[in-house]
C-alpha cells in the first residue's frame, strides 16, 4: 500500500474524530432509543452516524488503507490477513456509558501496520478533549478549538498540545483505575494485590478508553483489565500510552498485543505508565 505513517495526518484525524463526536453529541442531547446488538451491548443511532462519518472521511483520504471497525467486523480473516495496514475504529466507545448519560464514551480511530498500533486518536465528546499519538513523535493531549478547523500541519497541532504524561499529575499517590461498568473478581483481586505494595493508594473508576489515557497522562498508575474486550477498544490507547511511554500488554504473556488477529477478541490485560 502506497500510504504509510509518515503520510498519515494526525490533524486530520482529529477533525474526523471531532465530526463524529459531534454528531454523537447530536444523539446525546435528545430523546435517543437504545436498540441492541447480538451480544446484547447497547447499539444507538450515534453508533451508527458515527461510524458513516468516519468510514467515509477515511476511505476519502486514504483510500488504500481498510477499515475494520465494530460495524464491520463480518470481514472475513482470509481476506484481513493480506492487509500490512489497516485502520482500526470504535466509532463509540463505551456505549454503556452513553446510555447511562456519564459523558465517559470516546471515538477511537487506530492505524495498525504490520500489527502494531502506529497512531491513535481518542476523542471524549462531552469535554470535547482529544488524546493522540503517532509513532516517533510522542503521545499528547489538548482541547478542541476553532483553530483546528483550519489548521494543516502536525507540527503546529503538536507545538500547541500538551505531552504526556503531564509531569503534574505524577505527584500523588500509586493509582489504580477500574472499569465503570465492567470491574471483574479477577481485576479486583489484581488490585488487591498492588496495594498490598504501597502505603498510600488510590482507586478511582472511569468508563471507555478514558482510563487508559488517564493512565497516559499520568493520573494513574496502573488500569489493569481482566474481561473482555474486543481490537478496537484498545488499539488507539495502545498508540497512546506506548507514545507516552508506558505500555499495555498481555496479562498471561507480558506482551505488547498485536492487531488484526483471526480472533478479534482481546485477552485480559494491563495498562501501565512505570513498573508496578
Amino acid at each position: 500500500m502506497s500510504n504509510r505513517i509518515e503520510n498519515i495526518s494526525l490533524t486530520a484525524l482529529l477533525k474526523v474524530a471531532h465530526e463524529a463526536g459531534e454528531a454523537i453529541l447530536d444523539v446525546y442531547e435528545s430523546d435517543f432509543t437504545v436498540e441492541h446488538k447480538e451480544d446484547k451491548s447497547p447499539l444507538t443511532l450515534a453508533d451508527r452516524r458515527a461510524h458513516e462519518i468516519i468510514d467515509s472521511a477515511l476511505t476519502e483520504l486514504y483510500p488504500d488503507i481498510p477499515i475494520l471497525s465494530e460495524e464491520g467486523r463480518e470481514i472475513p480473516f482470509e481476506e484481513r490477513r493480506a492487509w500490512p495496514c489497516l485502520w482500526l475504529v470504535d466509532p463509540l466507545d463505551g456505549t454503556k456509558e452513553f446510555v447511562k448519560r456519564n459523558g465517559e464514551f470516546t471515538v477511537n480511530i487506530a492505524l495498525i501496520e504490520k500489527g502494531e498500533p502506529v497512531a491513535g486518536i481518542i476523542y471524549i465528546p462531552v469535554t470535547k478533549l482529544f488524546y493522540f499519538a503517532k509513532r516517533g513523535e510522542g503521545a499528547f493531549s489538548r482541547p478542541y478549538t476553532r483553530e483546528l478547523d483550519t489548521m494543516e500541519e502536525d507540527e503546529t497541532l503538536c507545538a500547541g498540545s500538551e505531552r504526556l504524561p503531564h509531569t503534574a499529575a505524577l505527584n500523588r499517590p500509586f493509582t489504580v483505575v477500574g472499569s465503570r461498568s465492567h470491574m471483574s473478581k479477577k481485576t479486583e483481586e489484581h488490585i488487591n494485590n498492588l496495594r498490598k505494595n504501597h502505603t498510600e493508594f488510590n482507586i478511582i473508576s472511569a468508563g471507555s478508553s478514558i482510563k487508559i489515557c488517564m493512565v497516559a497522562d499520568g493520573r494513574a498508575d496502573v488500569y489493569p483489565r481482566f474481561g473482555p474486550t474486543m481490537e478496537w477498544d484498545t488499539a488507539a490507547g495502545q498508540a497512546i500510552v506506548e507514545g507516552a511511554g508506558g505500555c499495555l500488554v498481555d496479562a498471561d504473556s507480558g506482551k505488547p498485543f498485536r492487531y488484526n488477529r483471526e480472533n478479534l477478541l482481546n485477552n485480559s490485560f494491563i495498562v501501565k505508565l512505570k513498573e508496578e
